[in-house]
């Protein structure tokens, strides 16, 4: 089941005298194709008195267009949204004959569509001496991916914002720190080199708390968690545009929100404009919440949920003695535990101290049960209910 989350983010801008602001244009509309569903959204756009305009740019990422026909002393951008985090499965496609295989050549109308996205600047020496290391040996996809772009990330993560902005994004030099960073543009650039289209993606990060730790793996996160982020994309024939997040080596999931996808980072920074000239202060934050979590095997029910399904057990339980109906359990469990395969519950016993929601499922029903043995349009009568 989704666990639906609350996101908030608002970003302040305070200028030391009144100036006059461009138009500004703000990328903090989840994209279009987002797997995650979106099912409320808000923008706020402070001070009043502006005008705004919605568009699409040529790669259909939604843009806020402000205008401010007044001088202003500050800019506030606010955002509020709900989505629901469902599950992704990253693995999720099919690839095309041709490209099952690395190194592969994308057909020749794809080739042309996908132009903007497969150019590329002179390999720098720590890029170069990093193609250097790559065999592509008709190697899968899964593995060529992700294995190098966690090599690409180990070999440059200095954060270098300046150098992947345009001049007209200069006066949110805040903004574009949270946003660009060089080892993600070089996991891009490292495709590129390599014949694969790639893309730059901006977007909204969100990471929960797991309910249990892992016990063979990654913890992850220690608290509810969300930030400005951003990833890169490739291009699979058969998949489409695959997200992969170098920061944590692993592909994009249902935490990742995109809210703009380019050939370059300067075109998918969050804000952009010019200002006059003049001293700023800037402000961000950013929240997340949980509004709605069903129940689920890594987070029971609650403990007065837990009473009524136990009540209704044993009002179940009485039917089933006044019918004389006797049940046994068979066959051999369809789950074993990670750290206690020996136990008794999960071998020859219906019950045991750590047997879990099977154990629940059993109490609540009056055990380990007999035999079933009673005339089967009772038996019929006590299923259908």
């Amino acid at each position: 089941m989704p666990i639906r989350v609350a996101l908030h983010h608002k970003t302040t801008y305070t200028y030391d005298r009144l100036v006059q602001l461009s138009p500004q244009v703000i990328r903090l509309r989840p994209a279009p194709w987002s797997r995650t569903p979106v099912t409320a959204y808000s923008l706020k756009i402070e001070p009043k008195g502006h005008f705004l305009n919605w568009q699409q740019d040529p790669h259909s990422n939604y843009l806020a267009r402000v205008v401010f026909p007044e001088r202003v002393h500050d800019f506030t951008v606010e955002v509020d949204l709900v989505a629901e985090l469902t599950v992704v499965n990253p693995f999720d496609f099919f690839l095309e004959p041709y490209a099952e295989k690395f190194p592969f050549r994308y057909e020749a109308g794809l080739q042309h569509e996908l132009t903007p996205f497969l150019a590329v600047e002179p390999a720098g020496p720590e890029l170069a001496a990093l193609l250097k290391t790559i065999r592509p040996d008709a190697a899968d996809h899964h593995r060529f991916s992700g294995r190098h772009q966690s090599e690409a990330a180990a070999g440059d993560q200095v954060c270098d914002p300046d150098g992947a902005r345009s001049s007209v994004e200069r006066r949110h030099v805040e903004a574009g720190k949270r946003l660009v960073s060089r080892f993600r543009v070089a996991v891009g650039e490292l495709l590129r080199h390599l014949g694969l289209a790639a893309r730059f993606v901006s977007g909204f990060l969100i990471q929960l708390k797991p309910d249990i730790k892992s016990l063979d793996g990654p913890v992850g996160a220690d608290s509810d968690f969300t930030d400005l982020h951003a990833w890169t994309e490739v291009y699979l024939p058969g998949a489409g545009w695959v997200g992969m997040d170098p920061t944590s080596g692993l592909f994009a999931g249902e935490g990742h929100i995109p809210l703009a996808a380019t050939p370059e980072p300067s075109s998918a920074a969050p804000v952009s404009g010019n200002v006059d000239p003049c001293e700023v202060t800037f402000a961000h934050e950013m929240a997340v919440w949980r509004v709605l979590e069903d129940p689920r095997v890594t987070l029971p029910y609650t403990d007065r949920q837990w009473e009524r399904i136990l009540a209704l057990g044993s009002k179940v339980d009485r039917e089933i003695c006044s019918g004389d109906i006797r049940l046994t359990m068979g066959g051999e469990p369809t789950f074993v535990s990670i750290d206690n395969m020996e136990g008794e519950e999960w071998n020859t016993a219906a019950l045991g101290p750590r047997s879990g929601c099977c154990g629940a499922f059993a109490r609540s029903f009056g055990g380990a049960f007999r035999q079933w043995r009673v005339a089967p349009l009772r038996a019929r009568q006590m299923v259908s209910r």
